[in-house]
């Protein structure tokens, strides 16, 4: 990763952590009166479109996100582990830097294998040893043993 991709990353950190709206939900779950009484689950919403993000790193995001994203383009992280507000706000927080580290992250291509003439003979005969073997598998029928 070069030095202007991280720093277009960090940028977008940012203001991801800038544009963010954050409500508080009731929680679910075990914990007693105090899951019943106070809100401490955080739901973070984020306008991507807001971010400015490339357009790879923008459909990446949208593959990475999946059903945390909405059809208004907003990505929506919902944190609950925790008994508090404030730990579950982090929560959420780590959980969207994590995600926009990771939609910035460009995958490697695949190189395809090149074999020369001996070595793609070689790989037939393990593959047809290896047919051999699992074709010995199975039931036995009568009269074969």
């Amino acid at each position: 990763m070069s030095p202007h991709d991280v720093a277009g990353r960090d940028e977008a950190i940012i203001r991801a952590h800038a544009s963010a709206e954050e409500s508080f939900i009731a929680g679910s779950g075990p914990g007693g009166q105090n899951v019943n009484k106070v809100a401490t689950a955080v739901q973070l919403r984020v306008n991507v479109y807001a971010l400015r993000l490339p357009v790879p790193v923008f459909k990446r995001l949208q593959k990475l996100a999946g059903s945390k994203w909405t059809d208004a383009g907003e990505v929506l992280i919902t944190a609950k582990s925790h008994r508090t507000q404030e730990r579950n706000r982090a929560d959420a927080r780590d959980r969207l830097e994590e995600l926009l580290r990771e939609a910035f992250h460009e995958p490697k291509k695949r190189k395809k294998s090149r074999l020369n003439r001996l070595n793609k003979g070689k790989r037939l005969d393990q593959k047809k040893q290896r047919g051999a073997i699992k074709a010995k598998r199975g039931a036995v029928k009568p009269g074969e043993f």
